[in-house]
Formats: C-alpha cells, sequence, structure tokens
C-alpha cells in the first residue's frame, strides 16, 4: 500500500487524479449538457434551471460531509470510492433518458451524478486537512486545482469531439467509464489519520464559527462564487446562439478556460504559500473585473477565446488561494465538515446564479450580464480586506 503521508508526490497525485475525475464529470454538466439540452429544443431558461437543479448538491455538501467525519474509523476511501462510482453509474443512465421527453428523471440522475462527485469531493478534501501542514496547502489546492481543470479541459475537447462525432451518449459513455478507472488509485493508497472516537461535531461547529475570522471567511465564500455563477452556463450558451457555434468548436474553445484554470492554480497556490493569502487574493481578483466586463466586446471566437483564457487564468489563482484560506481555519477533527459549509457557500453563490442566469440573460441580455459579473467581485474584495485571521484561528496537522 502506498503511504501518501510519506511520499509527497503520491500525494499530490491522488488529489489531483481525484480531482480530475470531478472536472470530467464537471466538464459534461456544465458543457456538454447544456448544448444537449439545447439541441433537444429545449429553452435556454429551462437549460439552465435543469443544469442547476442537477448541481444543487454543489450547494448542499455540508449536508454530506459530516457523514465522512462522523464515520471517521473508517476512513475516507469507502467514500471516496462510492462517491465515484455513483457519479459514473449515474451518468450511465443518461445515455438512455430522452430529456425531450423524461426531463424530470433526466434531471433526477443528473442530481445523482452530481451527488456522488461531491461525496468523493468532500471526503477528499477532508483526507487533505488531516494530513496537510499549513506551508504546504496552497500547493496542494493548486494540484487539486489543476486536476480539476485538466479534467475540466480534456472533457471539453475531448468528450465535445465524442458527442460531435458519435453523438452524445457515447460521450456520457466515456466520461463515466474514465471515472470508473480512476477510482482504481484509491484502492493501492494507505488510508491516514483515522480517528479512533467520533467527534463531537455540532459542538465544535459552534466553536469554530464564533471565530470572526471564520465568519468573514465563510461571508467571503458565498460572495466570491457569484462571479462564476453568472458566466458558468452563459458562456457556452453565448457561443452557441450568438457566435453560431457547434457543440465541437464550443468545446475547443472552452477548453481554453480550464487550461488556463490550471496555470493560475498551480501559480496562485505556491504564490500564497511564499507571501500569504490575502494579497495573492487581490492580486488575482482585481484584474478579472476587467476582463469580464471586457466580454461584452468579444464578437468573434477569437476575442472570446482572449478574454475567456485571461478570465480562465485569474480565476485558477483565486480558487486556488481560496481554498487554501478556508483549510487554514478548519479543525482537522471536523475538516471535511467545516470546508464543506465554507465551500458550499461558494457553490451556493456559484450554481444558485448559474441556475437563474439563463433567466437574467432573457431579461437582461449577453452584455449587461458581463458587466454585472464584472460587478459581483466589488463585495468580494471589500470582504476581503477585513479578513485578519490571527494565529490562534489558525490550524495545522499538529493542532488536531
Amino acid at each position: 500500500m502506498i503511504d501518501i503521508s510519506r511520499k509527497r508526490w503520491h500525494k499530490y497525485f491522488l488529489f489531483a487524479s481525484l480531482y480530475f475525475s470531478e472536472g470530467l464529470q464537471q466538464s459534461l454538466t456544465t458543457v456538454i449538457i447544456p448544448i444537449y439540452l439545447l439541441d433537444k429544443g429545449i429553452s435556454i431558461p429551462v437549460v439552465t434551471l435543469v443544469a442547476g437543479v442537477g448541481a444543487a448538491p454543489w450547494y448542499l455538501k455540508f449536508v454530506f460531509a459530516p457523514l465522512t467525519d462522523y464515520f471517521s474509523q473508517f476512513g475516507k476511501k469507502p467514500f471516496i470510492i462510492a462517491g465515484g462510482l455513483l457519479g459514473a453509474i449515474s451518468l450511465f443512465f443518461l445515455i438512455y433518458i430522452d430529456p425531450f421527453v423524461f426531463l424530470i428523471p433526466f434531471t433526477l440522475f443528473l442530481f445523482l451524478s452530481h451527488l456522488g462527485t461531491i461525496n468523493l469531493d468532500v471526503s477528499c478534501d477532508g483526507w487533505a486537512i488531516q494530513i496537510s501542514k499549513e506551508k504546504e496547502r496552497g500547493k496542494i489546492n493548486g494540484a487539486m486545482t489543476a486536476g480539476l481543470f485538466i479534467g475540466m479541459a480534456v472533457g471539453d475537447v475531448m468528450l465535445a469531439s465524442i458527442a460531435q462525432a458519435y453523438g452524445y451518449g457515447i460521450s456520457f459513455l466515456t466520461g463515466g467509464s474514465i471515472i470508473l478507472v480512476i477510482m482504481i488509485y484509491p484502492f493501492l493508497v494507505k488510508d491516514v489519520k483515522i480517528l479512533k472516537e467520533r467527534p463531537k461535531i455540532v459542538s465544535l461547529l459552534k466553536e469554530e464559527f464564533k471565530k470572526r475570522t471564520t465568519q468573514f471567511i465563510a461571508f467571503f465564500s458565498g460572495v466570491i462564487g457569484i462571479f462564476t455563477g453568472l458566466l458558468l452556463f452563459v458562456i457556452p450558451l453565448y457561443m452557441k446562439t450568438i457566435l453560431q457555434m457547434d457543440v465541437g468548436q464550443i468545446g475547443l474553445v472552452t477548453a481554453i478556460y480550464p487550461s488556463t484554470l490550471v496555470i493560475g492554480s498551480l501559480l496562485g497556490g505556491a504564490l500564497a504559500d511564499r507571501w500569504g493569502r490575502k494579497m495573492i487574493l487581490f492580486i488575482f481578483i482585481s484584474p478579472c473585473i476587467v476582463f469580464s466586463a471586457a466580454l461584452i466586446y468579444a464578437n468573434t471566437w477569437q476575442i472570446l477565446a482572449v478574454i475567456y483564457g485571461m478570465i480562465g487564468f485569474l480565476v485558477g489563482g483565486q480558487w486556488a488561494v481560496s481554498c487554501a484560506l478556508m483549510m487554514d481555519v478548519c479543525n482537522p477533527k471536523i475538516g471535511a465538515t467545516q470546508f464543506s459549509i465554507l465551500t458550499s457557500l461558494t457553490n451556493f453563490g456559484e450554481t444558485g446564479t448559474g441556475t437563474i442566469s439563463g433567466s437574467l440573460v432573457a431579461l437582461l441580455g449577453f452584455g449587461r450580464m458581463f458587466l454585472f459579473s464584472a460587478w459581483s467581485l466589488g463585495p468580494a474584495l471589500l470582504i476581503l480586506y477585513f479578513i485578519r485571521p490571527k494565529k490562534n484561528e489558525l490550524y495545522g496537522v499538529e493542532n488536531g
């Protein structure tokens, strides 16, 4: 068995590969499926509603994460593997359900696919918090984020091309099969730092969220997710309806975004470990306001690709550093639960906004949506200014 607590590169590879599987699932559910639904003749407001409802588990992570902490004596592996299996198998069911005829069953299995993936996600996060130190969390989150976005990039290009050439069903089959293969690796890894006693989750959570810094970080987490939520489903729909691109072309251009996200996340994570979380977040968030507003000038795919790529680079840095900041204040005894609450707020801001983004486009138009997304980063910067963590509000492995 591989002991990832002793071999650092195995640690990074494990977390990156698990997040890669999440990226494939995210590519299918946020890019391929919305275009699939459009091709089926479903309206844009209904498309984003289905995509948002299906992704609801991402902002309900705090409901499921306590299971991994409460049953900590069993370790994280069972939850990771079970989540990966549920996520992949649910994708297989989508092959046989026509969403135009059976929209509710289609949405249900989309929901189950996300549900499996978030159980994998929260278990992976809890494991990372248990075995990592503050000085390496930026790099660990960089590896996780890079794995996620590499998976998205591969999914956007490969799965979109497969959908174009062989049909959407084969695309779902391919994505689910790759996820199943990735689930083999956790079997080879030794589960580490298993708590012998069940933690008192509720009482510990109350103590943690009494801390001023944790409260500000929670507020920041929810607000920062609004930006990506406003663009998550809208950009592929903009390419489809305004630029008149087909699913293969959309996949190629969309792949630029996660590709640059990888670079931004690796750089942002490394810089955050060296120079601190807040300064690097300011550096990555501020120019993002300019580039998101510049989307109003993206009247060709070339212009869109350049701007979208820059936004990806900046969002990647934000993502890795924000997650490191959240991990810093998490108690390792309830790491999966506490971190899931913080990230659920981000996902609620992202997916919740994404759910109504189609209706907002119908009401405001694409141009105003792009400007509104830029404006949404202003409050995030303001909240970030007031985050000033004290040493006794940060956790490391030695405090666990």
